[in-house]
């Protein structure tokens, strides 16, 4: 399956770089709005990236784990994503034991770093980690359709950043440790494409539990963190807006899909 032509590399560096900054400078757009206009639009971001994060679990990450584990059967995918759920739990008590210096009854930090944030970064990571592992698996396979896969993921990639751009404002972070730390996630985008480049045999064996793996995390960060945030608005238009986004979020990935 690996190529040799360094051209082909090229293209999966661009199609990696060009999508990690484009996403990047959308998210350094957010950043600068005023900070009244951004708190009105934090609500409806999160609810997008809700959508966005179940509709890419649901719709793309499991069932391509289950499709290249098909031989062996789902047990040992679902046992992974039942292991990143617990995992996750774990590291997001970790993270409210290190950060918060009170914790309110339902174990959400009551001052410094929410643990959401840092938690949406890890997962980004892995999220990021698998776009370019997939980039090169499929220019490798046809070029055509690594074009066409390369700007699927840009498409994505810009709403998704934006929402994580909201989440980790919203969870205490300032503007410039968000954007730089997002800047450093969207590198593992380049990372896993090299690697894949390098060594695509190796990967195959452990990709269906990576993209697992990545599944769970966000299962965790949708149902245990944001979908949580949200409640915080009860009023029948609030709840109906942010159905409205969660719904407009799977859909998007739904679209995709469906070409």
């Amino acid at each position: 399956m690996h190529a040799q032509d360094p051209t082909l590399l090229y293209w999966i560096l661009g199609f990696a770089l060009f999508g990690s900054l484009l996403s990047l400078g959308a998210g350094a757009g957010y950043l600068l709005l005023s900070p009244g206009l951004r708190q009105r639009t934090v609500a409806h971001l999160i609810s997008f990236a809700t959508g966005t994060l179940l509709g890419v679990t649901f719709m793309d990450l499991l069932p391509e784990a289950l499709e290249l584990h098909e031989e062996q059967g789902p047990h040992s995918i679902m046992m992974t994503v039942l292991f990143g759920i617990c995992l996750f739990f774990v590291l997001e008590k970790a993270l409210i034991w290190r950060h918060a210096h009170q914790v309110d009854g339902h174990g959400h930090a009551m001052h410094g770093i929410k643990p959401v944030g840092p938690l949406v970064i890890v997962g980004d990571t892995f999220h990021n980690f698998l776009d370019g592992v997939l980039l090169t698996a499929v220019f490798v396979t046809d070029f055509e359709l690594g074009v066409v896969a390369g700007l699927a993921m840009i498409t994505h990639e810009i709403p998704q950043e934006l929402g994580d751009f909201a989440i980790m404002l919203d969870s205490g972070f300032s503007r410039l440790r968000t954007f730089i730390w997002n800047g450093l996630s969207s590198l593992a985008m380049v990372f896993g494409a090299l690697l894949a480049w390098w060594n695509v045999a190796l990967l195959e064996q452990y990709l269906a539990y990576v993209i697992a793996f990545t599944a769970a995390s966000f299962i965790y960060i949708a149902v245990a963190d944001l979908i949580p945030s949200l409640h915080r608005g009860v009023k029948l238009h609030e709840t109906l807006a942010q159905l409205a986004f969660i719904l407009a979020g799977i859909l998007l990935i739904g679209l995709f899909h469906a070409h």
